[in-house]
């Protein structure tokens, strides 16, 4: 079964998401420039929303992992120093996760890992621990046969990969796509100047110049969960896997990337969007309703318009592969658009939901 999230989301000038000369991420589509969020700032952003949405099923991606797990150890381990306990809280994390940074007290990767994984690890720990023992193999080498998957709907959604421990990786069952704007684009650029307060009246220029780079898009954003594999990371727990799939479409709408935030304040909340819960595994990316770059016109603005080619193509792709589209059920939301008529999208009106709550729970319902 798939849970797809198609959203078009309106934003004013911004730079969202920063490539390595400090302009907007780009690509070309369609034989056009066009604007870019990556997947990975987005998930970035679901991510830190879940901490507000549901903090206790909430993984870490970090290389501290073991300082984590110290804090864990400290207080449960009687007759070794704190030094000997981070000495063997390393040789831990050297057994199960990934090995150190020869240069820094870290892991050499970004691990990810949440709080069920450590309790149950510290839980071998105190099992095992036999204060009479002269070194740390035996525990070390229970460690490393430990079998535990972790818990939180982040590592469950976006998976994770252990290269020296591969046996330990955690296969994504939610997949994003790059944000990509429905129109072409054109970089421009900001000069800034920026004055010193302290400067003497009889100085003359600034105190700092300099330029960045932004534009306006409205952004096509694709996703899309397959929620029995979903069920199958979270242990067959399918009230877990419901309030995952709620969690993801919620953060969905309401997490922002922070780029440029404070320069460009682009706040703008999703314009239009269509989720659908299908029995089978075709996943539709509705991006190519846009190969052909929209424009406003004399009735319709951008958003009109992209919402005019995503209904359009839905509607080719459902008549084309009606016999295959399994579709459960659908739900479609609309923000207030002055130009935005309900004829414009004649394929989804009938999917339309009153708010975001009526949106989730008719898609959660189905799972």
């Amino acid at each position: 079964m798939l849970v797809e999230l198609h959203i078009l989301q309106n934003v004013a000038p911004s730079n969202l998401n920063r490539d390595d000369a400090n302009s907007p991420k780009d690509c070309e589509f369609g034989g056009h420039r066009r604007a870019r969020i990556s997947s990975q700032c987005i998930k970035r952003s679901i991510r830190e929303d879940f901490q507000n949405i549901i903090p206790s099923f909430t993984g870490y991606r970090s290389k501290l992992v073991s300082e984590k797990l110290f804090e864990k150890l400290e207080d449960k381990i009687s007759g070794k120093s704190p030094e000997e306990i981070k000495n063997l809280t390393k040789d831990i994390i050297e057994a199960y996760y990934s090995k150190f940074d020869k240069k820094a007290d870290k892991t050499s990767v970004l691990v990810f890992f949440d709080e069920s994984e450590l309790e149950k690890i510290v839980e071998k720990v105190i099992q095992t621990y036999d204060p009479q023992q002269k070194d740390n193999k035996y525990l070390i080498t229970a460690i490393s046969k430990l079998k535990i998957r972790p818990y939180s709907y982040d590592i469950a959604l976006f998976g994770r990969m252990l290269a020296e421990y591969p046996e330990r990786n955690v296969d994504g069952t939610c997949q994003v796509a790059h944000a990509i704007s429905t129109n072409r684009v054109s970089m421009e650029f900001d000069f800034f100047t920026a004055v010193d307060d302290l400067q003497k009246d009889d100085t003359s220029g600034a105190g700092m110049m300099g330029t960045i780079g932004f534009n306006s898009s409205c952004f096509y954003r694709y996703s899309v969960i397959h929620t029995d594999r979903l069920l199958e990371n979270l242990e067959n727990d399918k009230e877990g896997m419901q309030a995952a799939v709620k969690a993801f479409i919620k953060a969905s709408f309401t997490a922002m990337p922070t780029g440029k935030q404070n320069s460009f304040a682009a706040y703008n909340p999703p314009s239009f969007a269509v989720a659908t819960v299908r029995e089978d595994n075709m996943p539709w990316s509705l991006a190519n309703a846009f190969e052909k770059p929209i424009k406003p016109d004399n009735s319709h603005g951008l958003v009109a318009s992209s919402v005019k080619a995503l209904n359009n193509y839905w509607d080719s792709l459902s008549s084309i592969y009606k016999g295959n589209l399994k579709l459960k059920n659908a739900a479609v939301l609309v923000l207030p658009t002055p130009d935005l008529k309900e004829e414009d999208y004649p394929s989804l009106i009938n999917y339309k939901k009153a708010d975001l709550n009526e949106f989730i729970s008719q898609i959660v319902s189905e799972l």
